[in-house]
């Protein structure tokens, strides 16, 4: 059995600009998710570690950052587990590469003599782990944007005698029509399937995901934590088993949790909430330096609650990592006179009201007559007789609430003045 754990998509020293003063906690971040991937391969006694490109943010880093990862990779070699790395599109191997820079291998202790730490660039595409029975092929190129699909270079056949597993490692996306056409690295799903290969380690798709094609399976294993933080779906390592019995050849592939950033997302009644100051505590006692929390506030809003998201965000800001609110809800229909009929506002009202009240009573005769021949009244047969009702008395909730609307913009408006006049 081959043992391997597969992370890619780590990022270190990503600047984190849009984070402000969380920048450098999430740069931490996401280095102490790359140690927790060390982690998990000592503890699972894996025999090779595959990173599928983007290890880097970019290809500046002070010597610190990168004499860190060194240790991080000294550490699987203590643990007798190789390390196979193949540059991406973030820390790509051209002129300015950080792995021509600094000798990767040499910092994590390894010499040119043995194979405990690899780097595959366009001289070395691939590299035969005769103590692991595998051959690992990862086309590298010296430019960002791939001249051709790195699987055409890609040849098990020939090499298939020389050992029993053939994995590759490739960083780009597979191929989706519309949405991947502008992207650096693609290849095809046929492409994978053709290929040969046991196993294809995959790199730049921040979730995690895994499919099969033809022989061979494939899988992204995501970001270790997330670099943006709506990427939901990244914090996790892959660990991959490859067995063979007689002459069938087994691949599994099981995610683990390296990676602290949660998510939550809320859907909140706006019938239920009391005051701001009471959303505030409720949510409050949620907070977690580890949870980026979503908000959506649905629903009737009653005519006395007064929310102001930005505010919200701000006052629960220090208890998570990140928050968002958003008031999705709607304001009640206006109570008391109506406006003149002789105005556009007036007439359009009773306008509607007149009409909904007669699909509704033209509804209720049509039940009556169809249920008197025996036709049963399915969701299909319910959409005919009145498909509008609905859709009216929406168009007559939002037209009547216009008034409610202004008042609250200018409330808030007043608001904000009296704020800047005390300032």
């Amino acid at each position: 059995m081959l043992r391997i754990i597969h992370t890619a998509d780590v990022h270190l020293g990503a600047r984190h600009d849009d984070l402000g003063e969380q920048a450098s906690a999430q740069r931490e971040r996401q280095f102490a998710a790359f140690a927790a991937t060390v982690d998990l391969a000592i503890a699972e006694k894996a025999d090779l570690v595959l990173i599928a490109g983007d290890l880097f943010d970019s290809n500046v880093q002070p010597r610190r950052s990168v004499e860190r990862v060194a240790a991080q990779l000294k550490r699987l070699a203590s643990g007798r587990i190789r390390t196979v790395i193949v540059p991406g599109t973030h820390d790509v191997y051209d002129r300015s590469s950080i792995y021509r820079a600094y000798d990767l291998k040499a910092l994590a202790g390894s010499t040119p003599d043995d194979d405990w730490v690899t780097v595959l660039t366009p001289d070395l595409p691939r590299i035969h782990l005769a103590s692991c029975d595998v051959v690992v092929h990862g086309p590298v190129f010296a430019t960002k944007r791939a001249p051709h699909s790195p699987l055409r270079d890609v040849d098990v056949e020939a090499h298939r005698a020389t050992a029993t597993w053939h994995v590759g490692v490739v960083h780009g996306s597979i191929s989706i029509p519309g949405k991947t056409d502008r992207d650096d690295v693609v290849i095809t799903t046929e492409e994978v399937g053709a290929s040969g290969l046991d196993y294809l380690a995959l790199g730049h798709w921040h979730s995690a995901r895994q499919a099969r094609n033809g022989a061979t399976t494939d899988a992204y294993a995501g970001a270790p934590e997330p670099v943006a933080l709506n990427q939901d779906r990244a914090g996790k390592a892959l660990l991959v088993q490859l067995e063979q019995t007689g002459a069938v050849k087994t691949v599994t592939v099981a995610d683990r949790q390296v990676g602290k950033t949660r998510f939550e997302r809320l859907e909140l009644d706006a019938a239920g909430i009391t005051t701001q100051p009471a959303l505030i505590d409720s949510l409050g006692r949620k907070g977690d330096p580890d949870l980026v929390l979503d908000a959506r506030i649905v629903g009737v809003r009653p005519d006395e609650l007064d929310l102001h998201p930005e505010e919200i965000e701000g006052a629960l800001a220090p208890r998570f990592l990140k928050v968002r609110v958003r008031d999705l809800s709607t304001p009640p229909l206006t109570e008391g006179a109506l406006p003149s009929p002789d105005t556009v506002s007036g007439a359009f009202i009773r306008d509607l009201e007149a009409r909904i009240a007669e699909l509704e009573a033209a509804t209720a005769a049509d039940r009556e007559a169809l249920g008197k021949a025996g036709v049963e009244l399915g969701p299909t047969t319910r959409r005919q007789v009145a498909p509008s009702r609905h859709q009216q008395r929406s168009r007559l909730h939002r037209h009547r609430a216009r008034p409610r609307r202004a008042r609250r913009r200018r409330k808030t408006s007043k608001r904000k003045t009296r704020s800047a006049s005390s300032g």
